[in-house]
């Protein structure tokens, strides 16, 4: 199968470097107009990288009949553009998240999707994480009853640097609780299994980037916050966001607790541990297991191997091999929770999904 890639920065050679390990995949083709990202990708293909063309821009790409699937890894406010030429070539895609920096966009993505007879997958690396997929696994067989409760806790990095800067504002990536967090939102839909209808978000930026400046302008992205989300079936799930906690042992720790017992992931440790309920006072019975990843997917790149097998369901979706597991659907939804937070933030209120056109 072979691969175009349109953006070919850090998230752009993370892809690639997974494809060199995904049987059947050729990259044969490269777009960037920043002559300085090309040269990663370059350095990431190695003797692959011969006879791979080179664009500046996705229209050539698209135009060129070179490649069968693409992937988009380009900075977020560009998607809608990039995905233009991309859908009019007739191409599979995987786009990677978030969606698009605005649910008008976001919903012109879904459109375009549903009219095309080719494969269109939000890249949701969070989902693939070994660990991650037996922590859901366990919830929806039942292990822990009724799930009641979720809490996501992210303590982590602060943003890196990109080219241009352009991830310091908010117009750029649709704000923290869009670019970064659409992840989390889009594992509290797969997990709890309904819709969002409010969402509450206490945030700002407190720490990192304050000493910025860009031509005058000062960063506008939050780097921490606390965010509830009621579901339309009555299950309430929590985020909490540090992005000043590189020192944290665990960087990603999930809870879900049910009427029957507990269940928490720890990531990058892989420990699952399932806590029963045994009555007050009576003696725990907890559960505790590692869920190892393959060496090499972990090598691949930086979310613990979920890139890799994101692309095996990938490209097995492309060849009819398998279904769609993240729709263009799952993307805009995700980017809305985070709209729905991002507004919540600035204005400290409750938003209501349906103010923003969600039922």
């Amino acid at each position: 199968m072979r691969y175009g890639l349109v953006g070919t920065g850090m998230m752009g050679v993370e892809h690639l470097q997974n494809l060199a390990i995904t049987p059947g995949a050729v990259v044969t083709a490269l777009a960037d107009p920043v002559g300085t990202s090309l040269d990663w990708a370059k350095n990431a293909l190695g003797e692959r990288a011969d006879g791979v063309a080179v664009f500046d821009d996705a229209a050539g790409l698209a135009a060129s009949g070179l490649v069968d699937a693409v992937i988009v890894a380009s900075p977020n406010f560009t998607h809608r553009d990039v995905l233009v030429p991309l859908f009019d070539a007739g191409l599979h895609i995987l786009c990677e998240k978030p969606l698009a920096t605005t649910i008008d966009d976001a919903r012109w993505i879904v459109a375009r999707a549903a009219a095309t007879d080719r494969v269109f997958w939000t890249a949701m690396e969070y989902r693939y994480m070994p660990p991650m997929v037996a922590f859901v696994d366990a919830i929806h067989a039942g292990e822990i009853g009724g799930l009641r409760m979720l809490s996501i806790r992210e303590h982590r990095f602060p943003f890196l640097a990109k080219v241009g800067d352009w991830n310091r504002f908010s117009r750029n990536t649709g704000g923290t609780m869009v670019e970064k967090c659409c992840h989390f939102f889009d594992l509290m839909r797969l997990i709890v299994g309904a819709e969002a209808v409010r969402v509450y978000c206490s945030g700002a930026m407190d720490v990192n980037h304050l000493d910025e400046d860009y031509a005058g302008e000062r960063p506008d992205i939050i780097d921490n916050s606390y965010t509830t989300v009621d579901f339309a079936n009555g299950v309430r799930a929590m985020l909490d966001l540090s992005m000043f906690a590189e020192g944290a042992e665990q960087q990603e720790e999930i809870a879900a607790t049910g009427d029957r017992a507990r269940i928490e992931v720890s990531i990058p440790s892989g420990e699952l541990v399932l806590s029963p309920r045994v009555g007050f006072r009576a003696p725990k019975a907890v559960v505790r297991r590692t869920v190892e990843t393959d060496a090499a997917a972990l090598a691949a790149g930086h979310h613990h191997g979920s890139t890799f097998y994101e692309h095996q369901k990938f490209n097995a979706a492309v060849r009819g091999e398998g279904p769609v597991e993240v729709t263009a659907d799952d993307g805009l939804r995700a980017v809305a929770i985070g709209t729905a937070a991002e507004i919540s933030a600035r204005e400290h209120r409750v938003v209501e999904m349906a103010e923003l056109g969600f039922q």
